[in-house]
């Protein structure tokens, strides 16, 4: 069982800034591979991004390139979110969510692909 804790949500202006963190307690950390997803009311919770076991892989949903970046220090079990120039339709409950793949490169966008969820942490962009 591998327990994610997600933190750093808040409430934030328009082209504001913030940046999650989801520590998963434990010495695998490395073995997993780490997504975010978020769900804004009413909608289904989709994808954010993703970053493979080493960091050397990332992917993002087109809607946040360029202004959000995932990392991950293995040494702190930590993955990380930053989200810049922030929009209304950013906001959501962002989760945190965890893939265990002892081997390979491939970092799913499909929820169902992922092991272990947070709890969440509420993300309000405001005008």
């Amino acid at each position: 069982q591998v327990r994610l804790v997600e933190s750093g949500g808040g409430e934030v202006q328009a082209g504001g800034s913030l940046r999650l963190s989801c520590e998963a307690p434990g010495r695998t950390f490395s073995t997993y591979i780490m997504g975010w997803f978020r769900q804004a009311p009413g909608k289904e919770r989709e994808f954010v991004s993703g970053i493979g076991r080493s960091g050397g892989t990332t992917t993002y949903v087109e809607s946040v390139k360029g202004r959000f970046t995932i990392s991950r220090d293995n040494a702190k079990n930590t993955v990380y979110l930053q989200m810049s120039s922030l929009k209304p339709e950013d906001t959501g409950v962002y989760y945190c969510a965890a893939r265990l793949a002892i081997y390979g490169s491939y970092v799913p966008a499909r929820s169902a692909e992922y092991n272990y969820w947070g709890q969440g942490t509420q993300v309000t962009v405001s005008t």
